[in-house]
């Protein structure tokens, strides 16, 4: 199969001998849909239509630069001459239809609207291509300054200064496929090696408010599972209703089942959802993460896949915790239903990052967040991206015109800015089991990974973005504020007390810092919510990720001071290690999420069973030799990750021994009678 890293032509059909994009160049168009602060509820419909249309632009004139590689290396005006100017003059077009329609619905035009139809060609940072032919493998990249090329990127951020200067362009020829060499990334779009750090390579850098006053320090986990059902589009129906391919790029989804661009609220209110609780019918959704390894996935030759430059395979999360944390300076209030909320921006590489929230870190390293970087994870340590949505609404409105004044993210005490009130933050961290790709060769040996963008975005790591609506039902929202507001852990997959239990882990897997119990460890309930710049991932302690027994052994160690006897024995026989690599490697941290606590806790080690310290309890139980464990042990074995065919499967040799001894037992009895 021919590797489909090539940006295949929207009008061609998307044959794979289209050119591919040399890298070196993007798209620079200001953002109309943050500017429209304003927009009359009768013009909305028309106004999401028509900022649609300008993204479908930008990504048609993003395909001719790519097309015109050849021009412009003969002709430096190409560019700005017949891809700029042309752009200019379609968008200014919309523009004009955005403002009638605002002024139709009694409303005054929005002001400088006009003022943003011109778009710039603008070197994008990345390395550039190859020549035609040439393997591209000595392609020098430009290090630490390929995500930062335009200086607009955020000099703060982390790993910045990390990349050294040696490293490799990557632009050999993936996949054998001669002139489409591109930069090892996905059809010469990005990503580059300039987008990766070693994550040991960051200092510690996540800081969380301390909870006073009235603080709202419970968790409530809900369990919706990570799209094993496949279920993908490249619609926002959010940010362009009504639109299909409104993103340009696919996205993942869990909870309700229906969501798409057409969706109406009230078959978003009766769809089926894959959480746990039914009452959940929540639609949470994010741009898949892709290997660039020349997969075809389904959307090879279709608009947001292949077409626009999203290629390689899919990758399903091995896990999704989705906690919402209350605030640490008031009692939140309920969400109201069929809220909108868009954290972070699918446009931060042209846009800046002063939208740009989501992060990434990898497991065992959460006290060190990346917003501009992909992490380097190493050996036994798993790739963790994490979004922590605003919590502060206006009190009146579920959606805004640029979706996002509706919403406030607290400031850095936790406080939520002047008529604005806390509502439960919603904190979403998500697992990939992903190698460190090969830098050295630009993926060619262990393949690059990048989420899907638009594709002026190049997949730069900045642009990540989660979107969330609320389908609580009403009685469900009412006991996630309750449980909340009290300090309790609850929700799916929450499990125990308040001794530790099963999320006595200090802080548990929640992704915020919030332990199970009170005596969970030393930061249970310290860190109750997140910042902008901090997405709540890690629990304030390095390597540690919170665990009383703490650093890179918790995998192994059962879960903190609630489980006494956790970690102290082997697993019992009835129970499923969290990881294969928390027995094969105690000394790295485990990638499974269940070593930080959480919902997956009693899938850890021997005494994160269910109960804190009945969990190791239970463990030895099982272990007697010739024992058979009791049926309620089992039921909690398989309530905490392990399955009846598991339960079952380690039952049958002990049971046919069993019948085995009863039967000697009658021969012995016969032989000696007929003796």
């Amino acid at each position: 199969m021919m590797a489909a890293n090539v940006y295949a032509s929207a009008t061609d059909g998307g044959t794979p001998d289209a050119q591919v994009l040399s890298g070196a160049a993007t798209i620079d168009c200001p953002d109309v849909a943050t500017e429209l602060t304003e927009v009359p509820d009768q013009a909305r419909a028309e106004v999401d239509k028509e900022l649609a249309n300008l993204d479908a632009q930008i990504a048609e004139a993003y395909k001719r630069l790519g097309e015109s590689a050849d021009a412009i290396r003969q002709d430096p005006g190409f560019a700005e001459n017949a891809i700029a100017g042309p752009l200019k003059d379609k968008r200014a077009a919309v523009l004009a239809r955005i403002g009638a329609a605002v002024e139709k619905a009694g409303a005054e035009r929005p002001q400088g609207l006009d003022d943003l139809a011109g778009c710039a060609v603008r070197d994008s940072g990345n390395a550039p291509a190859p020549e035609e032919g040439g393997d591209g493998g000595e392609q020098a990249g430009d290090g630490q300054d390929q995500q930062n090329g335009d200086g607009r990127q955020g000099g703060d951020q982390q790993g910045d200064d990390q990349q050294g200067g040696d490293q490799q362009g990557g632009g050999q020829d993936q996949g054998g496929n001669g002139g489409q060499a591109g930069n090892g990334g996905q059809a010469g779009n990005g990503p580059v090696p300039g987008d990766y750090v070693s994550i040991e390579s960051v200092q510690p850098n996540v800081d969380k408010p301390q909870p006073s006053g009235d603080a709202s320090t419970g968790t409530f986990t809900s369990e919706c599972g990570v799209n094993e059902n496949g279920l993908f589009n490249s619609d926002n129906v959010i940010a362009a209703p009504g639109v299909s391919n409104g993103a340009h790029h696919f996205h993942d989804y869990i909870g309700n089942q229906a969501t798409n661009a057409f969706v109406s609220d009230d078959e978003l209110t009766r769809a089926e959802t894959s959480c746990e609780d039914q009452r959940d019918k929540s639609s949470y959704y994010w741009p898949v993460l892709r290997l660039q390894n020349g997969t075809e996935e389904q959307d090879a030759q279709s608009p947001g896949g292949g077409i626009e430059g999203n290629v390689g395979e899919i990758v399903t999360p091995k896990d999704v915790t989705l906690t919402f944390v209350g605030n640490p300076k008031a009692k939140v209030t309920a969400m109201p239903r069929l809220l909108r909320i868009i954290t972070g921006d699918a446009k931060s590489f042209v846009n800046g990052p002063a939208n740009a929230n989501a992060s990434w870190s990898c497991t065992g390293f959460e006290d060190r967040q990346l917003k501009d970087k992909y992490p380097l994870c190493p050996e036994g340590s798993d790739v963790v991206r994490s979004f922590a949505f605003q919590s502060c609404w206006d009190g009146r409105n579920i959606d805004s015109a640029n979706h996002r004044t509706h919403m406030a993210f607290t400031d850095a005490e936790g406080n939520c800015p002047s008529g604005f009130q806390p509502i439960p933050q919603l904190v979403q961290r998500i697992v990939y089991d992903v190698d460190a790709p090969s830098l050295e060769d630009g993926g060619k040996t262990v393949p690059l990974f990048a989420v899907d963008s638009f594709p002026e975005q190049l997949h730069k790591p900045i642009t990540d973005h989660g979107d969330f609506i609320n389908v609580f039902e009403e009685d469900l929202m009412n006991e996630v504020v309750a449980c909340i507001n009290e300090g309790r852990t609850c929700g799916a997959g929450a499990g125990g007390g308040d001794n530790g239990g099963d999320d006595g882990n200090a802080g548990g897997d929640d992704g915020n810092g919030n332990g199970g119990g009170d005596n969970g460890g030393d930061n249970g309930a310290e860190q109750p919510t997140a910042t902008p710049d901090d997405p709540g991932q890690g629990n304030g302690g390095g390597q540690d990720d919170g665990n009383q027994g703490g650093g890179k052994d918790d995998g192994g160690q059962g879960g903190g001071q609630g489980d006494q006897d956790g970690g102290q024995e082997p697993p019992a026989a009835t129970e499923k290690p969290a990881d294969d690599k928390a027995t094969a490697q105690p000394d790295v941290k485990v990638s499974d999420p269940a070593d930080a606590g959480g919902k997956d806790d009693d899938r850890g080690g021997a005494g994160q069973g269910k109960g804190g310290n009945d969990g190791g309890q239970a463990a030895q139980a099982a272990q007697v030799p010739g024992s058979l464990p009791e049926l309620e042990d089992n039921t909690q074995a398989q309530g905490a990750g392990g399955s009846l065919a598991e339960t079952g499967a380690q039952m049958w040799p002990a049971a046919i021994g069993g019948v085995l001894v009863i039967f000697g037992f009658f021969v012995l009895r016969s032989v000696r009678r007929n003796a």
